[in-house]
């Protein structure tokens, strides 16, 4: 169980008192409302489609807030390449450029246009990718450098 420190936040956590009244207060003012809305419904002041458009607006609203309110939310942490990894497997810059390229499903024809190489050369550096990473497919090989983190 988590404890409460004296300034109303709760250690370990990001769910604070104030969050929590307040999630309380809007669920006891939607009380309320519901109450009053039973008493305008009896009268028939309006039909029961409008109270069920009201209170389903209501709730997912509430819903909404409260989902935004009480889910910890995470920067993402930016992406450091493992400089050991690529030195230990002994990747070129020019594989490297590859991998960067086959991570994001350009074909080789595609690479060479891009780099203005022959197909030829990129399937050399490809091959060569591949034995370094101890891979058969291109799947794999991009598969193996995210593992070891040199790709996003």
């Amino acid at each position: 169980m988590k404890e409460l420190s004296l300034t109303g936040k709760a250690k370990n956590s990001n769910i604070s008192i104030i969050t929590i009244l307040t999630y309380g207060t809007i669920l006891g003012i939607g009380a309320f409302a519901l109450h009053w809305m039973r008493y305008l419904h009896f009268v028939q002041f309006f039909p029961t489609q409008f109270y069920i458009l009201i209170i389903a607006i209501a709730f997912t609203i509430l819903g909404v807030w409260a989902g935004k309110q009480l889910t910890p939310t995470q920067k993402p942490t930016p992406f450091v390449k493992n400089e050991a990894a690529l030195r230990s497997i002994g990747l070129t810059k020019q594989e490297f450029v590859m991998l960067e390229f086959l991570a994001q499903g350009h074909s080789n024809k595609q690479i060479a246009r891009e780099l203005n190489l022959s197909p030829n050369t990129i399937k050399t550096h490809v091959s060569n990718l591949f034995r370094k990473l101890d891979a058969s497919r291109r799947t794999q090989a991009i598969q193996k450098a995210r593992l070891l983190s040199l790709i996003p």
